[in-house]
């Protein structure tokens, strides 16, 4: 959060001295640029609209568009009116702002309703416009912000099914593009269509832009799966595998197991997001209405119907945090709530890594070193169990053989290995409902997407015409 308050500080900063020679230039006094809001309204005057139109600047999310649409009609009033001038005012307006005002050949025209305007056909203005929002979406979206849907219950209660979020692409720093060839706007297929929506026949180098920070334990990632089975089997360029949401809970160097369900890292218990979800196994005396479990909270996502182990008895999976748990076992038609044995207890033929030195499972994992760029290993069938696939297939060699005890890179045996890159261990808030990291392994560095931010949207897809729509989740920061 501090970071943000610098970005912005730093960002009103630049706008206000721009705002200063700009005022003087239009014959309006410099000092009035320094205070906000009030800066704008002397924009409006500036431009010719009402003053009341500031008002718009108090409304969340609007006011973001509201600040742009004064900015691009201040720009018209001193003759800047190309598409070029609207994209420096998107990303450097603290840079650009400022350069106008002190340019000596930028004058002040008059308000939009003295400019003589220059006469374009419907098809020209359309193929302007169109232009500049596919572009300036582009760009936004690769650079700065993009938006997410939450699609599974994995990350529950933090995130919900139907909360539409922003991601952050500025913490951790802009990857460049690393195929080219794409359909604007899409991920891997054109919108509606099984066609893919891009071409791989130019593969950029990837790299990454300076962030404001690193990623962090306990921060919310959203990133690109890295294994091939879980992108549809097809082997997709990095920038577009399937994107996944899940806590970080180990960063590289990290030293990270799992007992008895408690995450812990460096010897230390990893703190627990709040709220929750494990599974139960839920006994009633007969199978709960419908209608019951909707008062509870608990949606057709949360639980499944295991059956009737004998006359009296109805068993259910439920995915529950422990408050929840609680409460269910003490209504009157609930016999127990039992944690789920099936999820612990013996090893996970599914769990990463399938060796014969993890004998481990969902609630009992590790302990596991996270590899670190620069960590270096002895190569003997211990490693190579827990690391030989990551260095094969993320860590960026050509030509890897892997046995049960050897690695030959480029034909040459390898007796110790370094990592060129940093990976990161994530797990769902869902704990027992949760494809992560103890499923398919490590997340490389260069498959960070971003951070989520903020949720601006939640629809609960089970819910009522009046309750549909989650209000209290509106502009909620993720933590």
């Amino acid at each position: 959060m501090t970071a943000i308050i610098i970005i912005l500080l730093i960002f009103r900063i630049g706008v206000t001295i721009g705002y200063w020679k700009l005022f003087e230039k239009a014959h309006v006094e410099g000092w009035k640029s320094l205070i906000p809001i009030y800066s704008e309204y002397w924009v409006t005057k500036i431009v010719g609209k009402p003053g009341w139109w500031v008002l718009y600047l108090f409304i969340p999310l609007l006011n973001i568009f509201a600040f742009y649409v004064l900015i691009f009609d201040l720009l018209r009033c001193f003759g800047k009116k190309s598409l070029m001038s609207q994209f420096l005012i998107i990303f450097i307006a603290p840079i650009y702002i400022p350069y106008l005002g002190f340019k000596k050949d930028v004058t002040y025209l008059g308000k939009l309703s003295e400019l003589k305007e220059v006469k374009k056909s419907a098809a020209s203005e359309w193929t302007e416009a169109i232009a500049f929002a596919v572009v300036a979406a582009t760009l936004i979206r690769w650079l700065i912000m993009e938006a997410y849907t939450i699609p599974t219950p994995s990350m529950e209660n933090s995130l919900l099914v139907g909360d539409f979020l922003f991601v952050s692409k500025f913490h951790y720093g802009t990857r460049t593009p690393r195929t080219p060839l794409q359909v604007p706007l899409t991920h891997q297929k054109i919108w509606f269509t099984d066609l893919p929506s891009y071409s791989d026949w130019v593969q950029l180098p990837q790299y990454r832009l300076p962030g404001i920070s690193k990623v962090h334990r306990s921060d919310v990632v959203v990133f690109n799966v890295p294994p091939k089975e879980l992108n549809d089997g097809i082997d997709y360029p990095v920038d577009l595998k399937t994107n996944y949401i899940k806590r970080c809970v180990g960063i590289s160097g990290d030293v990270l197991s799992v007992v008895n369900k408690q995450v812990i890292v460096n010897g230390e218990p990893l703190p627990n997001p709040p709220d929750m979800e494990y599974s139960y196994l839920v006994t009633a005396k007969d199978e709960i209405n419908e209608r019951n479990l909707n008062n509870l909270g608990i949606d057709p996502e949360d639980y499944t119907f295991l059956g009737r182990p004998e006359e009296g008895k109805a068993v259910y999976q439920m995915f529950l945090t422990l408050k929840m748990a609680d409460e269910i076992s003490k209504l009157s038609y609930i016999l127990s709530v039992a944690d789920d044995y099936r999820m612990g207890g013996n090893a996970d033929p599914r769990i990463f890594p399938k060796s014969k030195y993890s004998r481990w499972n969902a609630d009992d994992y590790g302990p596991l070193t996270i590899p670190k760029e620069g960590m270096t290993i002895h190569i003997n069938d211990s490693t190579l169990a827990f690391y030989g696939n990551t260095i094969k297939l993320y860590d960026h060699n050509d030509n890897v053989v892997l046995t049960d005890s050897t690695l030959t890179i480029d034909g040459q045996p390898i007796k110790q290995y370094t990592f060129k890159q940093n990976y990161y261990f994530m797990m769902g808030d869902n704990r027992h409902n949760s494809l992560d990291s103890r499923f398919w392994g490590f997340v490389p560095e260069d498959h960070i997407v971003g951070k989520a931010f903020f949720i601006w949207l939640s629809i609960n897809k089970y819910g009522g015409f009046l309750d549909r729509i989650r209000w209290k989740r509106f502009f909620k920061m993720i933590n």
